[in-house]
């Protein structure tokens, strides 16, 4: 037995955990705190919007003593106890694992990740049974509000007013953080396209703290979008103290991003392809299995806190013949439209409140505090509402109303139009939230109204106008991030009918390729990323450095490789030619260990690199860099030149930057969709 023991203890010692093999685990845990997430945000709406509705529903059902439906509430609460019964045995194990596991070396990164990650699964189980606590407690005392049934209750001056102190609200906790006051998706996007891979996790919690405020409220926004920063900001920063690639920390963003989107709608399946689709823009099978893993997590834990009941109610569907593909053709070319100038009135919204519009009235509200021009944008979303009831929150109740049929056209048109001028409104004055959601609320109302319409001239060969609201959803959320995958799947998971598939493969590419068309067509005539860096040589960006000898010490070499501005330095060989570079990561395995500092030269720990020409682009430099999976490259100098260059991915970042600024300076900011810059 003891020996048994002993050769176990023995082979863990071997252990090795490269990223490829944990970032499955990584991207269920970062699932499963973006799940958490979704329950937090829910109920931070439900609080606020029970604020909102009044507490008088608290006093009333204790003064009727009807704990019994507390009581009923917890009983059926999906508590899931074989989460717990797995989880923790298992977080446990690699705990006492990575106690055992002798420390040194490589050895000492497989302990730390293995501590990492079952603390993180314990910590998403501690949360998770308080979470479906609350989910029940708020399920009796007023977190679900019937919005069709309740609204028309409540007083005029608080329709103004809500939203209105939600606005100035918003606008005092984001006052001192612009960074937090776009929609999500895109700074995800944008993370992830940059190489930076940084979304700072504090900021994802203000701004579901910002944007819970905003719907709660009676502002127009949309869930998503800081659900998907959160998971993102959280994803970030797992993966950062995990010592991820590059690349793999690019995954683990979009596992944080997916398993967000699954949670908000339960859609698994969509919320996966919404992370390669939108977010990597790559469907390679090195991704599928930690984005997977990740969206099955997060819906896991969504279900389990918000409960199984899908956003729409299933409703009969069939296609009544095949020229119907016609009609959704032609709303395809509607969704596309609707979505483009959602993106443009968007983008002047946030013009005109920052000063850049005709008029006294612009330059006067950007001279105005934030909580200022986001209280007015909120006024503005409460007077709509007293024209469509849609316009307050993420107006999602109406979308089932809409699919059974039972909105007259009028109402369809004037929702569709005011909830798109609403959120516009609410979040480019200053709100947070997304504008995913809200596109598809639009989406509903308009292929309601445009179903009401087909089906009334053509009865006998088109279904009915619900079919139509259903498929317009997903084609107004295809067109709006130009993800026709993503709208597909999103709307044929949640309407779970197979015969929906058609049509909205036809509205949705018509609507995606469509709003992609108009939108590059308008955008201004400006360099993209891909021409300046093709345009611009490695030698205009690169730093001049006196490249380390083969044979420098390991002390001395660590002192320049910590005073070195890009933590890497050129490596010569024994003939004194360029090998490659030496960075500071490559000191992790050895720094602890005195022993080898006399036996270790800068030889031993560089790593040998291609040699870049002065004359090469930066676009074929970045390829080299993603080829070898380095952020740093050493550049060729001429024969007897006592230095030669070193190219880093950090300094291609700011000469972007910097190009980017003196473009925004002339005025030449390209016009790109809200919920993803392409």
């Amino acid at each position: 037995m003891s020996r048994s023991i002993h050769a176990l203890l023995q082979a863990s010692n071997r252990l090795r955990l490269p990223g490829p093999s944990v970032l499955p685990v990584a991207g269920a845990v970062v699932g499963l705190y973006s799940g958490l997430a979704a329950g937090i945000f829910a109920n931070l709406i439900g609080l606020v919007s029970g604020l909102t509705f009044g507490a008088a529903e608290l006093t009333h059902t204790l003064r009727r003593g009807q704990l019994r439906s507390l009581m009923e509430a917890f009983a059926s609460a999906r508590w899931h106890p074989e989460y717990a019964f797995v989880g923790v045995p298992l977080a446990l194990g690699a705990l006492l694992l990575s106690r055992v596991i002798e420390p040194g070396g490589p050895r000492d990164e497989v302990k730390r990740r293995l501590r990492l990650l079952s603390l993180l699964a314990l910590g998403a189980l501690s949360l998770y049974y308080p979470l479906v606590g609350l989910a029940a407690l708020n399920s009796v005392f007023g977190h679900s509000h019937n919005l069709p049934e309740a609204l028309p209750h409540l007083p005029w001056w608080l329709m103004l007013l809500a939203p209105t102190l939600g606005g100035i609200v918003v606008g005092r906790l984001l006052r001192d953080r612009p960074e937090t006051h776009g929609h999500g998706v895109p700074e995800v996007v944008r993370a992830v396209k940059s190489g930076a891979n940084v979304v700072p996790a504090d900021r994802g919690l203000l701004k579901l703290v910002a944007s819970a405020i905003t719907i709660g409220s009676g502002g127009s926004a949309g869930r998503e979008g800081p659900i998907v920063y959160g998971g993102a900001a959280f994803a970030s920063s797992v993966g950062r103290v995990l010592g991820f690639s590059r690349k793999e920390l690019s995954i683990l963003l979009a596992c944080g991003a997916g398993a967000g989107i699954s949670a908000s709608f339960n859609a698994p399946i969509a919320g996966a392809v919404f992370a390669m689709e939108i977010i990597l823009r790559e469907f390679e099978l090195r991704v599928f299995s930690p984005i997977i893993l990740a969206s099955v997590a997060g819906t896991l834990v969504s279900q389990g806190v918000l409960g199984e009941v899908p956003m729409l109610r299933r409703v009969p569907y069939e296609l009544v013949s095949g020229s119907e593909v016609l009609a959704y053709a032609g709303l395809g070319i509607a969704c596309g439209l609707l979505a483009f100038t959602f993106v443009r009135f968007l983008h002047g919204v946030e013009h005109y409140f920052h000063g850049r519009g005709g008029g006294r009235l612009s330059p006067w509200l950007a001279k105005r505090p934030l909580a200022v021009r986001a209280g007015l944008g909120g006024l503005c979303a409460g007077l709509l509402a007293f024209l469509s009831p849609t316009v307050w929150g993420s107006g999602h109740d109406y979308i089932n109303l809409a699919a059974l049929g039972r909105l007259p056209f009028l109402f369809l048109v004037t929702a569709c139009v005011l909830k798109l001028v609403a959120t516009a409104i609410t979040i480019g004055s200053g709100g947070s939230g997304g504008t995913f959601f809200p596109a598809a609320v639009i989406g509903a109302m308009a292929g309601g109204a445009f179903g009401t319409v087909v089906h009334y001239f053509f009865p006998e060969g088109t279904g009915p106008s619900g079919a139509y609201a259903l498929v317009g959803m997903g084609g107004a959320v295809a067109a709006l991030n130009r993800g026709p995958l993503t709208g597909m799947m999103m709307l044929y998971e949640l309407s779970g009918n197979h015969d929906i598939i058609l049509p909205l493969m036809v509205t949705c590419t018509i609507a995606s390729a469509l709003c992609h068309y108009l939108t590059e067509r308008k955008a201004p005539k400006v360099q993209s990323d891909a021409d300046l860096l093709e345009g611009t040589p490695v030698r205009e960006v690169m730093a001049r450095l006196t490249p380390v000898p083969a044979g420098t010490p390991l002390r001395p070499l660590t002192d320049l490789l910590l005073t070195s501005e890009a933590g890497t330095l050129p490596v010569l060989d024994t003939a004194g030619r360029v090998y490659g570079t030496v960075q500071v990561e490559h000191l992790r395995e050895v720094w602890r260990d005195e022993s080898v500092y006399p036996l270790l030269v800068a030889s031993d720990l560089a790593r040998k690199t291609p040699l870049l020409s002065p004359d090469s682009d930066l676009a074929q430099a970045l390829r080299v860099m993603d080829q070898e999976d380095v952020d740093a490259l050493p550049v060729s100098a001429p024969p007897g030149e006592p230095t030669c260059g070193l190219l880093t991915r950090g300094a291609v970042r700011r000469f972007l930057f910097a190009q980017h600024a003196k473009a925004h300076a002339r005025g030449d900011y390209p016009v790109s969709p809200t919920e993803a810059s392409h």
